[in-house]
């Protein structure tokens, strides 16, 4: 495996064991921990990163492989179709709607295939080829299925995707239209999780699944890297996040932890989690001030990319949140749409439906106080509008519009 020159490996999240990834694919720790099957996570020698602002900005805005200093692998190792570099939209309508100083939209859908799932996918991808694989496969909601099916595609890797029913008609098009081998499972992501199980156990499969590759999160950590560059190296106050398996968050706080290690800059931003009513078991481990989660017995809500009743990655979503002096929220399905339907109308932002928690959470964080006058506040919107412009439309047209 072709790496950068900082990587220096994988670490256990869990039991802290150290494992190299440049060893070869049979010895290799490629995905959960070979010893407690915890989390690996992306090391670093910090000392050996051979970055400064100046060199980035004397190169081109033109994706997430800018940043290939602070990446396991080198640019000229990658699948990409240059995503990242996406916009970060001032909205100072929003920004007194909520009584703060700014509120910027960090606008993700301007991505290849429509979401920030394609950071990740370009990342695990290359993983993936450098490793060998013929095959890549996972479970989805349903955009990290269009985006792995996309890379797989480019990589010239057949793809394996288990979707529930209930995911998007957009997404479960185009997995079709870009190869993959899609099953549609009946019911909600843990029964296409269920389903990935069974087959995978019977096929030599590659998993480019959250918090199963240690790439993933990996490549969602550059959002905030951007963030940081656009805002001329001044950490935002608050970053709230529409938070399901918590993959970006995490790996956003990793970003901003590497940056202030690396002198970039000074503070850190305070993380927030915004989930649906119908299914919040991150808020309420933080409510309830414990350090993971309980599963979510019946979730019940619209918004199916961001319904996780049982993330694994919780304690460090729960880590991210504390260490950051950040918090989490639950909004209910009717504000999320309608959220929606506000920053579409008052910004000309189209988020998607799932997305808009982190809108509907903002507005119940600034209604609690937790905001101040003065605050930078940046909310993600993790993938464009037309991946759910149905659940929108529907929305509009059950208030009579």
């Amino acid at each position: 495996m072709e790496t950068t020159a900082a990587f220096a490996g994988l670490s256990c999240t869990d039991c802290g064991a150290a494992f190299d990834a440049r060893a070869s694919t049979a010895d290799a720790a490629t995905h959960r921990c070979p010893d407690c099957g915890g989390i690996l996570d992306p090391e670093y020698d910090y000392d050996a990163v051979d970055l400064a602002r100046e060199d980035l900005q004397a190169r081109p805005f033109d994706g997430l492989w800018r940043y290939e200093e602070l990446l396991p692998l080198p640019r000229e190792a990658a699948v990409t179709m240059n995503e990242g570099t996406t916009p970060l939209v001032e909205c100072p309508a929003l920004a007194d709607e909520l009584g703060v100083a700014r509120l910027l939209i960090k606008d993700e859908g301007h991505n290849p295939t429509g979401s920030f799932k394609d950071r990740g996918a370009t990342l695990a991808v290359s993983a993936a080829a450098e490793h060998g694989a013929s095959d890549v496969a996972l479970p989805t909601a349903g955009n990290a299925g269009q985006a792995a099916a996309a890379y797989a595609a480019r990589a010239g890797l057949d793809a394996h995707v288990f979707v529930p029913s209930r995911a998007s008609f957009v997404t479960k098009a185009m997995i079709n239209v870009h190869g993959g081998e899609m099953t549609v499972v009946e019911g909600r992501f843990a029964d296409a999780a269920d389903a990935y199980a069974d087959a995978a156990e019977s096929n030599d499969w590659y998993s480019v699944g959250s918090f199963v590759t240690p790439y993933r999160h990996e490549g969602k950590k550059t959002m905030y890297y951007e963030i940081a560059e656009q805002l001329d190296w001044a950490a935002p106050d608050r970053i709230v996040y529409p938070t399901g398996g918590g993959v970006g968050l995490v790996g956003m706080y990793k970003a901003a932890r590497e940056l202030r290690r690396l002198g970039f800059v000074d503070e850190l931003p305070g993380m927030y989690a915004a989930q649906s009513a119908g299914c919040a078991p991150i808020v309420e481990a933080v409510e309830g001030g414990r350090s993971r989660h309980d599963p979510w017995e019946t979730p019940d809500t619209i918004c199916g990319g961001i319904e996780i009743p049982d993330p694994g990655a919780s304690p460090l979503i729960v880590d991210a949140i504390a260490e950051s002096d950040g918090g989490a929220v639950a909004t209910p399905d009717e504000a999320i749409l309608d959220a929606a339907i506000t920053v579409a109308q008052h910004a000309g932002i189209e988020m998607g439906a799932t997305c808009a928690a982190a809108a509907s959470g903002a507005w119940e964080l600034a209604e609690r106080g937790e905001f101040d006058a003065g605050d930078t506040v940046v909310l993600v919107n993790t993938a464009a509008g037309n991946k759910e412009d149905d659940v929108l439309r529907s929305h509009l047209m059950g208030r009579g519009v």
